[in-house]
C-alpha cells in the first residue's frame, strides 16, 4: 500500500494550497482524491506533512508514535528517539477504507431465490456485513434486500469458503436470510451509540444491528451505501418487521395461493395433518385407542367453536350432544393411548361463575362427564390441573426473556464479560429450573400411565398452552414413533396446530401494541396462580401441594404429594438402573447438574464458545478414523489370504478432518474467521502490575499483549 492511503490531511490549512472551486488544488490537479472517493471541490486528500492540528479531528486514527509501528513507519516525527514525540499526523481513513483502496470491491451478481408468491420490496447495494469481532472491522460486501417474507444479504463470500467444507443448507432460507417473523429487535448505531429503531426515523444509522429470535445477531454497515438506498432499506425493514399488520397480509396466504397443493396419501411416510376424520381414525388405530375412544365431526365447519379442530377424539360413552353445551369446555379430548390401554386426555376448564344456579349446572355436567372416564376399579383417572399447581405463563415468559439475553452477543468483549459470571446469570434466569420442572411433570404422568395403569387428564384454562407442552413431552418419552422425523412433525401438527395454540398471540406475529402483547402473553384471567418462592436451580426443589378447582369430588382422584414423590422416585430410579431400550420408553435425567444448556442450539452463533477441532465431535472423528484404518488393514489381509484384488473404495467421512470442525458440529460449521479472545481487565489483575493495567486506555486486555 502506498503512502497516499496511509497518512493524509486536509490541504490548504496553515497556508498550504487550498481548494479552488473544483479546479483542483495544485496537488491532485483536479483528480478525484484517493481517500474515500470524494471530489476535490471539498478537501484534497493528497499526502502533505502537516503540523499537529489544533481542531478535534472528525475520525481520529492517531499514528503510532514510534518508527516501528505499521502506520508510523516512514512518517515525520516517528523516529526512534529516547522519548517518543507526540504524533504529528492524524489519519482520517478507517481501516476498512484502506482495505477498500488496496483492493477494489467488485460485487458479483448473486441471484435472489424467491419462494412462490414472494415479492421484492426494497434493496440496498454496497452493504458491508460485519464479522462479529472486536478491534477489527472485517466483513463481506454485498446487497441487502427485503421481501415480504425475509431479509436477505447477498454477498460474494465464495472466496471465504473452503471447497472441501460440507455445506448444510436449509430448503427455504439461506445462511444470511432472516424471516420477518424471526426479527426480535432492531438497533441502529449513531456516532458509536446503539439505539433501538422503531417508527419513523429523522436520522438514519451508520450501522444496522438485527437481533433474531433464533439468537442470531447480524451487523450491517451502511456507511458506503447511497443515502436514498439507506432510507429505503432501513424504513422498509422497520415497517415490515415492527409495524402492526393484518392477518391476511401474512406471507403464508400468498405462498399458499401460489404454491402447488400436494396432499399426502400414505400417513406412514408423510406428516399426518389431522385435517380429516380419517387422519384421527388412523392415529387411533396406530395407538390401539379405537376400542375406548371415537373420532367425532360435531365441530365440522367450526359450528361449535373456532378454538377446536374440526375433528377430534372423545371417549366412546360420551354423547356428542354434550360437546356444544359449553362450546367445547369441560369435554375430555383424547391425546394418546398407551400400550396397556390407558390414555392421556386434556380438558379446557369451564368458565368461572359466581351464580349458584350456574355452578350447580356445571357441577352436574362435570359429574356426568367424569363417569365416562372414571369407572373404578376398571378405569381410574388422575387429574393434573396445570393452571393452578404448575408453572404460569408469566414465569415462563420472564425466565425466557432473561435467558435469551445471555446469547444475544454483539461482540467478543460482551461474551468474555458475561463468561466470568455465566453460572450466576444462568441461575438467576430460572430457565433451567423451568425445563426441569416440565420434564419432571412429564415423567410423573408417564409413571401414572406406564406403572399405575391410570388415565391422566390434563386441565387448563383453554388447554392450548401447557397442555400442548406436557402432552408432547409424554408422547416423545413413551412413543418411539414420535421420535422419528415424520412422527415428530405429526406430533407438532396434532398437539400444537390442531390443539389450538395461540401462535399469533404468543409470538406476536401481527406486531400488536406492547400493552396488548403483554396482556395476551402473561395473563391467565380465569385461573390466576400464585408465584412460587424464589429458589436456586441446583438446590433441592420443595414439594408442591396439588390444588384443584373442581371441588371435593375431583380431589379424590388426586394422590397426596408424599405418595406421588415416592412412586415417582421408585419408577425413575428403576428405569435408569436398566439398560436403555431406544425403541421403547425413554426418560431424561432431571437432576440439577444433568440439566444443561443445549450448546448446539444456543451457542452455535457465538464463535468464542466453540472448541475448534475439539469436543465430542473430535473424539467421534478419531474413532471413525481408527475403525476405517482397521477395516482397511483387514481388507489387505483378506486380499493376501485369498489372492483377490479388492477395489479400493475411498470412504467419504464427514468427520474425517476433525481439525476443521467445531464442538457444535453439525449445527455450526467451523468459523472461517479468527476470533482472538479478549478477556476483561478484572480477570488479569493477578497476572500483571495493576498500575500498568490502569494506564491502558482500553477496558479489556488482549491476550496477545500479555
Amino acid at each position: 500500500m502506498g503512502q497516499r492511503a496511509e497518512w493524509v490531511g486536509p490541504a490548504g490549512l496553515g497556508g498550504a494550497s487550498g481548494v479552488s472551486g473544483g479546479a483542483g488544488c495544485g496537488r491532485c490537479r483536479g483528480r478525484r482524491c484517493p481517500g474515500d472517493g470524494r471530489s476535490p471541490s471539498r478537501q484534497c486528500w493528497w499526502p502533505l506533512p502537516l503540523p499537529e492540528p489544533e481542531w478535534p479531528p472528525l475520525l481520529p486514527r492517531v499514528a503510532a508514535s514510534q518508527g516501528g509501528g505499521m502506520l508510523g513507519k516512514g512518517v515525520v516525527g516517528g523516529g526512534g528517539g529516547t522519548k517518543a514525540p507526540k504524533p504529528s499526523f492524524v489519519s482520517y481513513v478507517r481501516p476498512e477504507e484502506i482495505h477498500t483502496n488496496e483492493k477494489e470491491v467488485t460485487e458479483k451478481e448473486v441471484t435472489l431465490h424467491l419462494l412462490p408468491g414472494e415479492q421484492l420490496l426494497c434493496e440496498a447495494s454496497t452493504v458491508l456485513k460485519y464479522v462479529q469481532e472486536d478491534s477489527c472491522q472485517r466483513g463481506i460486501y454485498g446487497k441487502l434486500v427485503c421481501t415480504d417474507f425475509k431479509i436477505a444479504f447477498l454477498g460474494d463470500d465464495e472466496s471465504a469458503l473452503d471447497n472441501d467444507e460440507t455445506q448444510f443448507k436449509n430448503k427455504v432460507i439461506g445462511e444470511n436470510d432472516i424471516t420477518l417473523h424471526c426479527v426480535d429487535q432492531i438497533y441502529g448505531v449513531f456516532d458509536e451509540k446503539k439505539k433501538t429503531l422503531f417508527g419513523q426515523l429523522k436520522k438514519y444509522p451508520e450501522k444496522l444491528i438485527i437481533h433474531c429470535k433464533d439468537l442470531r445477531v447480524f451487523h450491517f454497515c451502511l456507511r458506503y451505501t447511497k443515502e436514498e438506498e439507506v432510507k429505503r432499506i432501513v424504513s422498509g425493514i422497520i415497517h415490515h418487521t415492527q409495524a402492526p399488520k393484518l392477518l391476511k397480509r401474512l406471507f403464508l396466504f400468498s405462498y399458499a395461493a401460489a404454491a402447488r397443493n400436494s396432499t399426502a396419501t400414505d400417513p406412514k411416510n408423510h406428516t399426518v395433518m389431522f385435517e380429516t376424520l380419517q387422519d384421527w381414525c388412523w392415529e387411533l388405530e396406530r395407538t390401539k385407542g379405537n376400542m375406548k375412544y371415537k373420532a367425532v365431526r360435531v365441530n365440522e365447519g367450526y359450528r361449535v367453536s373456532e378454538r377446536l379442530p374440526e375433528y377430534f377424539v372423545v371417549p366412546t360413552p360420551l354423547p356428542e350432544e354434550d360437546v356444544p353445551r359449553f362450546q367445547g369446555h369441560g369435554i375430555p379430548m383424547w391425546c394418546w393411548s398407551c400400550h396397556n390401554g390407558c390414555a392421556l386426555l386434556k380438558m379446557s376448564a369451564l368458565p368461572k361463575e359466581q351464580d349458584d344456579a350456574v355452578l350447580q349446572v356445571q357441577k352436574s355436567f362435570l359429574d356426568g362427564v367424569y363417569k365416562t372416564i372414571h369407572r373404578p376399579p376398571y378405569e381410574i383417572v388422575k387429574t393434573e390441573d396445570l393452571s393452578s399447581s404448575f408453572l404460569s405463563l408469566q414465569d415462563i415468559q420472564t425466565a425466557h426473556s432473561k435467558f435469551k439475553q445471555l446469547f444475544l452477543i454483539d461482540n467478543s468483549t460482551e461474551f468474555w464479560d458475561t463468561d466470568i459470571k455465566w453460572f450466576s446469570l444462568l441461575e438467576s434466569s430460572s430457565w433451567l429450573d423451568i425445563i426441569r420442572r416440565c420434564l419432571k411433570k412429564a415423567i410423573e404422568i408417564t409413571e401414572c400411565l406406564e406403572a399405575q395403569n391410570m388415565n391422566v387428564l390434563l386441565l387448563e384454562e383453554n388447554a392450548s398452552d401447557l397442555c400442548c407442552l406436557i402432552s408432547s413431552l409424554v408422547q416423545v418419552m413413551m412413543d418411539p414413533h414420535c421420535r422419528t422425523r415424520v412422527g415428530f412433525q405429526s406430533l407438532v401438527q396434532k398437539e400444537w396446530i390442531m390443539g389450538g395454540h395461540c401462535f399469533l398471540d404468543r409470538c406476536n406475529h401481527l406486531r400488536q401494541s406492547d400493552k396488548e402483547e403483554h396482556q395476551r402473553q402473561l395473563s391467565l384471567p380465569l385461573t390466576q396462580s400464585k408465584s412460587s418462592p424464589k429458589r436456586g436451580f441446583f438446590r433441592e426443589e420443595t414439594d408442591h401441594l396439588i390444588k384443584n378447582l373442581l371441588g371435593k369430588r375431583i380431589s379424590k382422584l388426586i394422590n397426596s404429594s408424599d405418595e406421588l414423590q415416592d412412586n415417582f422416585r421408585e419408577f425413575y430410579d428403576s428405569w435408569h438402573s436398566k439398560p436403555t431400550d431406544y425403541h421403547g420408553l425413554l426418560l431424561p435425567h432431571i437432576e440439577g447438574p444433568e440439566i444443561k444448556v443445549w450448546a448446539q442450539r444456543y451457542l452455535r452463533w457465538i464463535p468464542e464458545a466453540q472448541i475448534l477441532g475439539g469436543g465430542r465431535v473430535a473424539t467421534m472423528s478419531k474413532l471413525l478414523e481408527m475403525m476405517e484404518e482397521v477395516q482397511s488393514l483387514q481388507e489387505k489381509i483378506d486380499e493376501r489370504h485369498h489372492g483377490q484384488v479388492a477395489l479400493q473404495a475411498e470412504a467419504s467421512s464427514l468427520l474425517r478432518a476433525s481439525a476443521r470442525l467445531s464442538s457444535l458440529f453439525p449445527f455450526a460449521l467451523l468459523q472461517r474467521h479468527s476470533s482472538k479472545p479478549v478477556l476483561p481487565t478484572s480477570g488479569w489483575k493477578a497476572l500483571g502490575d495493576e498500575e500498568d493495567l490502569a494506564r491502558r486506555e482500553d477496558e479489556s486486555v488482549d491476550v496477545g499483549d500479555l
